[in-house]
Parts: C-alpha cells; sequence; structure tokens
C-alpha cells in the first residue's frame, strides 16, 4: 500500500477550479483511487527490484500545499527485522546517492525540509505488532520530481558530476 500526499504542482500550472486556493484550502481529497497512472510503473519496478510480480494499491491525496510529495509505504515482512538489519540496507543500498538522506531513527521526513531541492528525505519504521514496515520519503516535486531530475540525469548523460547545479541548499528553516 503506497499513501502519497501531494501539492497542488502536481497537478501543473493549468488553470483548473479544482485546484483554485478556495477549492483546496482546508482540505485534503484523494484522486486517481485503484486507478492512478503511476501504478503500473510502480509495480514494474518494485517487481524487477524484488524479482517476482508485485500489485499495489496506490492512492495519492491533494492536499493545499504549493509543492511537495510526502509518500508513506507499507509492506508486510517477510521475516522478524530489528531496526539495525533495516537501516544497515538504506544505508549500504543509498551511501553513494549524494541526494538521498537516510534520517536517523525515528525522524520522519517532511516535505518543509526538502523544499526547492533536489534531496529525498527517507526513513522507516518496524510495526512490530502487525509485522510490517512503514517507509516514508519526501520530495519536492518541482525540483527532485522534475526539473532537478531532468538536470541530474542530463549531468550523467555528459560525465558530469552527477551533483553538477544541483547543490543547493533546501528553503528550510
Amino acid at each position: 500500500i503506497i499513501d502519497a500526499k501531494s501539492g497542488t504542482s502536481g497537478a501543473g500550472r493549468g488553470a483548473k477550479v479544482a485546484n483554485l486556493y478556495c477549492e483546496v484550502n482546508e482540505s485534503i481529497k484523494p484522486y486517481g483511487v485503484a486507478s492512478h497512472r503511476h501504478t503500473p510503473e510502480i509495480e514494474d519496478q518494485l517487481s524487477y527490484a524484488s524479482g517476482e510480480e508485485v500489485l499495489i494499491n496506490f492512492t495519492p491525496h491533494l492536499v493545499p500545499m504549493n509543492r511537495g510529495i510526502l509518500a508513506t509505504s507499507y509492506a508486510t515482512l517477510r521475516k522478524k527485522l530489528s531496526y539495525e538489519d533495516v537501516k544497515a540496507v538504506y544505508d549500504k543500498y543509498y551511501e553513494d546517492e549524494y541526494f538521498v538522506r537516510v534520517l536517523n531513527k525515528d525522524v520522519y521526513p517532511e516535505t518543509r525540509w526538502v523544499e526547492g531541492s533536489n534531496f529525498v528525505d527517507v526513513n522507516f519504521k518496524i510495526d512490530e505488532r502487525t509485522g510490517r514496515i512503514i517507509m516514508m520519503g519526501a520530495i519536492d516535486n518541482v525540483v527532485k520530481g522534475a526539473a532537478g531530475q531532468a538536470i541530474q540525469n542530463m549531468n550523467l548523460m555528459f560525465g558530469l558530476p552527477e551533483n553538477t547545479g544541483l547543490k543547493i541548499v533546501p528553503m528550510f528553516p
């Protein structure tokens, strides 16, 4: 299960009544329920990573903020794992990823911490009671989700350091 919260910029800049301030303020609403256009891409990548078919429920929600995405994903663990076991996997997997920040224990991502940057903040929590892992990630969808990602890919294509032109300090605090 993936539950994601997205600011209004995720819908683009086109003038739509549903995205007007008076329509989104003081409200949260789901969209693309059981039919979001990114579901097949997510399933494809998770299936590739796991080596077996993965089916998900992905429900994004529009929230009254300009930019940012906070995704919370839930999965059942196949065996009992400790925080240290999973943290070691996260640290190893992301050790060479300049733009991925694995947060400390019990520190959970916030969209304001990545606003205006190409960073993604990630963390997780193991729910001992249910045997599930809860994984969280925050990005600025305008930078990391679009322009910054394009620059990062261009850098790689042209043999430049991946972070060229992207060493931007987030806008928070």
